[in-house]
């Protein structure tokens, strides 16, 4: 069975640079694409960053291009999420998410994944 664990999240400052971990498993971990999604109270879900299963390839939403920086180490089962340069618009509960592509391409949207974390709050206070 498939579990996904965030952690790393909590109160930053503006401008910090918290590191999110998502422990993998239950899976083939390098088999799986990952994926990074935030949801801020009273919005829909949506995507962050997203790396392919060797991690050869990369998207990120523009909201976060230049700051956040996504990771892997299929070694040790785990994703990253490397976040710099807060601020207040990026507190949300973020969530990792996992799924085996149909294709090349890296998912982007909330249905392209199936297996989700429980998330973990990012709070950033001025």
């Amino acid at each position: 069975q498939a579990q996904l664990v965030e952690s790393g999240g909590g109160l930053v400052q503006v401008g910090g640079s918290p590191r999110l971990s998502c422990a993998a498993s239950g899976l083939t971990f390098n088999t799986y694409i990952m994926g990074w999604f935030r949801q801020a109270p009273g919005k829909e879900r949506e995507f962050v960053a997203a790396i392919s299963r060797s991690g050869g390839k990369i998207e990120y939403a523009d909201s976060v291009k230049g700051r956040f920086t996504i990771s892997r180490n299929n070694i040790k089962n785990t994703a990253y999420l490397q976040m710099n340069s807060l601020n207040p618009e990026d507190t949300a509960l973020y969530y990792c998410a996992a799924d085996i592509p149909p294709s090349l391409r890296v998912g982007v949207s909330v249905g392209d994944y199936n297996y989700w974390g429980p998330g973990t709050q990012v709070t950033v206070s001025s």
